[in-house]
């Protein structure tokens, strides 16, 4: 017993010495965590960056195939870990935003960039894994046979490159401009030019495939001012495999220009490359404002400190090295997308094409900044959540953005590039995750005009554009659900997916009606609530599957639960069927408990068979068709649903094991494989699910519990924010957390035993401590 006591005394010691090294580091130790090569196998456009800032505009990364097109908008381009070439550095990229390449080579001038089949064809440069480093806010290749190292990092608007030449007469820079990359979109107009004072600047303006969908004929703009800290001893301009020595510009599609060099051996051109959605003038003046006096290393090293104090915002500490680097790894990749969108001025594009200015403070800054963003869709059981615990100065900043689009075009947009509409799935959960704030107690913005907009999207259909989704809604109004159809007119959201849209429809109804409810708009309550039950008149109660149902009120024939895109969007009926997320306990009762935890644990048994997923097939719709697909966006609360019925040793086994299983660590095995992690939606889950801490509606109700699983870490620290909330860090400690205690044996809350596996979010804002005992027996009453 002695003996115990001591182990047990010098292991505390030991803990809280680490934990003290730790914390004192301020994040610098987390960098290491992280590996954004993860999943770059089959990875979307705006994936790997890893020379960005937290949530930067100017995110310059390596290119593989990004100008091999993208047809659908949305398939797998850009880096691909299977490549061993690098055909150039895009600067911008986000959802449908791509484009200002930048290349160094050396030797003979080339401005094609070539194939991956044959890479000396063009400008493109064969590299070797082992000479390339990734990590947050610093990328580094070394392409051996040229002799040419290149390096980027960022400030927010500002993309570095550090190119460091062989000695040679022939060092070239090439800034192709003119040509589509990743999501961009076919080009419809460029421009790149060499100023008296030896910048390099310009624009290009593109087509993306859902812009075109929503917003037909509507450009996105991307402007540039380049600084370079070496003066050429030649110039010329270029558009495809022309050429045009001495020629200061170059205009239209396939617009680019090259600069010549003389370097010694390792000389170093540095470039600074300030970016802009507005104008040239707002590019030079954000490269101005952010790194004027900046060098290379300096800005590195502000990037990296950035990443470690955001990383920092969420400390959690296992031996299982795995484990740390998937959580870092997920976390990164929840605060690298969804970029600014506005400078330093507050200019920022607007949704008609002009320019907007967001109001100034006090000090002439801009009051809040705006942001691209891929759809909300599903972000409500990831990112909105984890923005509300760790990062609430961001989800208001994103509110106040939103805003922007509701007030400059008169509707919400679920997905927006340069405030283009660009919803992607045709719903609209705007709504629901401006509900959410305000019910998560981050209301700094104008709320009058946030619930006007969020009604809006809820119930009106009068003058609405396809771009801000819900094109349905009228119907949903009219019936109380929306009517199947297995024919319709135009593009498929507006008619082919009626179940899934009465689900989705119904669940933002609720939330909408959550905040009517806290704003005292009792009419606006009793109506959203009647819609918030839409799902119970599509609930067979005989087959106890959600199936689509016509206007007269009949189910339709040859219903097949597996069967995806009929009445479901990216999905089917085994997983919509548990799409009630504002009312798990109803749907619940409407199954029957017995048979509810029959069916869904034998769903997770069958589907773990597929990694819960699609398998190994590198697709990023593989797994629609099955009976769980953790890699889209409709079957990301369910495994949490047990702690509602009754079972949440199932919500903890089946949790856990998702996070070892879905989710690997290596190149190709990534979010999945090759799954649709749209900017930070998979990381985010992840995070959650390792905390073990999720909340199925989404942070809608204003008495919000999160449903608690059980962590895979022995520790984990929240930190305050004394901006919104107290400032008090949350704590959680786990207890025995080995392998072979996969189960919660008790909650105890600053000394108080918890009775069920829930926590008030008001208690993890506030501060406080949550000890949580594992053991190997399930164990499902906590009384």
């Amino acid at each position: 017993m002695i003996n115990k006591r001591i182990k047990t005394i010098l292991l505390c010691c030991c803990s809280l010495l680490l934990s003290t090294q730790l914390y004192g580091q301020a994040g610098r130790d987390l960098l290491h965590y992280v590996d954004p090569r993860i999943g770059t196998a089959h990875c979307r456009w705006f994936y790997f960056t890893p020379g960005a800032s937290p949530f930067g505009m100017a995110k310059p990364a390596p290119s593989t195939d990004a100008s091999y097109g993208n047809k659908s908008g949305w398939e797998a381009v850009g880096y691909d870990a299977r490549h061993h070439s690098i055909e150039g550095f895009a600067n911008f990229h986000e959802f449908q935003i791509g484009g200002v390449v930048f290349a160094p080579l050396v030797g003979a001038l080339k401005t094609t960039p070539g194939i991956l089949e044959n890479p000396n064809a063009g400008y493109r440069m064969v590299f070797d894994k082992r000479d390339e480093v990734a990590s947050p806010g610093y990328y580094s290749v070394y392409f051996r046979e040229e002799g040419i190292r290149a390096e980027l990092t960022s400030t927010k608007r500002v993309a570095f490159h550090r190119y460091t030449f062989p000695e040679t007469e022939e060092a070239h820079i090439l800034f192709d401009i003119g040509n589509q990359q990743g999501e961009s979109g076919p080009v419809d107009d460029a421009e790149v030019y060499l100023t008296p004072e030896g910048r390099i600047e310009g624009y290009v303006a593109t087509l993306p495939a859902y812009v075109q969908k929503y917003q037909p004929g509507a450009a996105v703009k991307m402007f540039f001012s380049v600084e370079l800290s070496k003066k050429p001893t030649a110039f010329g301009a270029f558009r495809g495999a022309r050429i045009a020595k001495g020629e200061k510009s170059s205009q239209g599609k396939g617009a680019g220009l090259y600069l010549q060099f003389s370097t010694t051996a390792q000389e170093s051109v540095t470039l600074k490359a300030g970016l802009s959605y507005t104008s040239v003038a707002n590019a030079r003046n954000n490269l101005q404002a952010e790194a004027n006096e900046l060098s290379f290393d300096g800005a590195r090293a502000n990037a990296e400190a950035e990443w470690a104090a955001h990383l920092d915002r969420i400390r959690v500490h296992a031996n299982n090295k795995t484990d740390m680097t998937k959580f870092y790894t997920g976390l990164y990749h929840a605060l690298c997308g969804r970029g600014l969108a506005s400078d330093v001025s507050g200019a920022y594009p607007k949704n008609d094409g002009t320019i907007g200015q967001i109001p100034l403070d006090a000090n002439n800054k801009p009051m809040h900044q705006h942001y691209n963003t891929d759809a909300i869709w599903g972000a409500f059981w990831n990112l909105t959540q984890l923005w509300t615990l760790a990062y609430p100065e961001y989800y208001s900043d994103w509110v106040k953005s939103q805003l922007l689009v509701y007030k400059d075009a008169g509707w919400l947009g679920d997905g927006i590039a340069n405030s283009r509409y660009v919803s992607g799935v045709g719903t609209n959960f705007v709504s629901l995750a401006l509900a959410s704030a305000y019910a998560s107690g981050i209301r700094d913005f104008d709320v009058e005009q946030g619930y006007a907009a969020a009604l809006k999207n809820e119930i009106k259909h009068e003058g609405r554009p396809f771009g801000a989704g819900k094109s349905d809604v009228d119907r949903f109004i009219q019936y109380g659900y929306v009517n199947h159809l297995d024919e319709g007119a135009g593009p498929d959201e507006g008619w082919r997916f009626s179940a899934s849209h009465t689900l989705e429809y119904a669940f933002s109804s609720y939330a909408v009606s959550q905040w009517a409810k806290l704003l005292g708009k009792k009419n606006d309550e009793r109506q959203l609530t009647r819609l918030a039950g839409a799902w119970k008149h599509i609930f067979d109660k005989e087959s106890h599957f959600m199936r689509p149902k016509d206007a007269k009120g009949n189910f339709i024939s040859d219903f097949k639960p597996e069967e995806a895109w009929r009445g479901f969007q990216e999905g089917n009926a085994w997983q919509y069927s548990f799409y009630v997320p504002h009312a798990p306990q109803q749907l619940v009762k409407a199954i029957g408990r017995d048979r509810f935890n029959h069916r869904l644990d034998s769903i997770f048994s069958v589907s773990q068979q597929s990694k819960f997923g699609g398998g190994t097939t590198l697709d990023a719709f593989s797994g629609l068709e099955g009976l769980y697909n953790h890699g889209n966006q409709p079957s990301l609360h369910i495994a949490w649903l047990f702690n509602y019925s009754g079972k949440p040793s199932l919500t903890q086994k089946w949790v856990r094991q998702i996070t070892q299983e879905f989710y690997g660590a290596d190149e190709i095995h990534g979010y999945g494989y090759g799954q649709d992690e749209d900017q930070g939606q998979l990381g985010a889950w992840y995070v959650l699910a390792a905390m073990g801490l999720f909340d199925v509606k989404g942070f809608t109700d204003p008495q919000t519990q999160l449903g608690i699983a059980a962590p895979l870490f022995d520790s984990i620290r929240i930190k305050g924010n004394p901006s919104y909330f107290n400032g008090q860090d949350f704590e959680i400690e786990v207890l025995d957390n080995e392998p072979e205690n996969p189960y919660v044996q008790s909650f105890i809350l600053n000394g108080e035993r918890l009775k069920a596996p829930f926590l008030k979010l008001h208690d993890v804002q506030q501060g406080g401590r949550l000890v949580i005992q594992m053991g190997s027996a399930p164990k499902d009453k906590y009384k």
